[in-house]
């Protein structure tokens, strides 16, 4: 029965030594480039995330404007003030789905790998860029909801 008890606290010995490790690995660090890569993501999974309900606004915009540009004179004229803010905000999707998809095309996320200062330089740049974006299509998306009540 000895030999057992010894195995046993051996075993817990090793067991707690092996799982004593009070030094940091480079592994479970996070660097200032990973913040900043995250928040990249971040940002682009939000703006991403609203281009089904942007490309649904800008079907409905066109089809309310569609739909007013064929009304007789006067109705059409009544109207004026109407699809002017329509056509605003047609042109403001637009703008916001482009400046997403032009941000896309653009970014690089391989950028400065091996250059760290370059890296943070570079993702502090289009974190900027796709708070822009993003912003554009939350903004273009409050108006349409306004705009195109129910």
């Amino acid at each position: 029965m000895k030999p057992i008890v010894l195995l046993l606290a051996a075993s817990a010995a090793l067991l707690l030594s092996c799982g004593n490790n009070t030094g940091t690995t480079k592994s479970t660090e996070k660097t200032l480039s990973d913040s900043l890569f995250d928040a990249v993501i971040d940002g682009h999974n939000a703006g991403m995330a609203k281009m089904p309900k942007l490309t649904d606004a800008k079907k409905k915009a066109q089809v309310i404007i569609d739909s007013i540009r064929q009304l007789p004179a006067k109705a059409k004229q009544a109207a004026a003030p109407y699809l002017a803010r329509l056509d605003s905000l047609k042109k403001e999707l637009d703008n916001a789905e482009s400046a997403m998809n032009t941000w896309m095309d653009e970014i690089n996320i391989d950028s400065a790998n091996n250059d760290v200062e370059k890296r943070v330089k570079y993702l502090t740049d289009e974190k900027e860029k796709v708070s822009k974006v993003k912003a554009a299509i939350l903004s273009s998306l409050q108006k349409a909801d306004s705009l195109l009540k129910k």
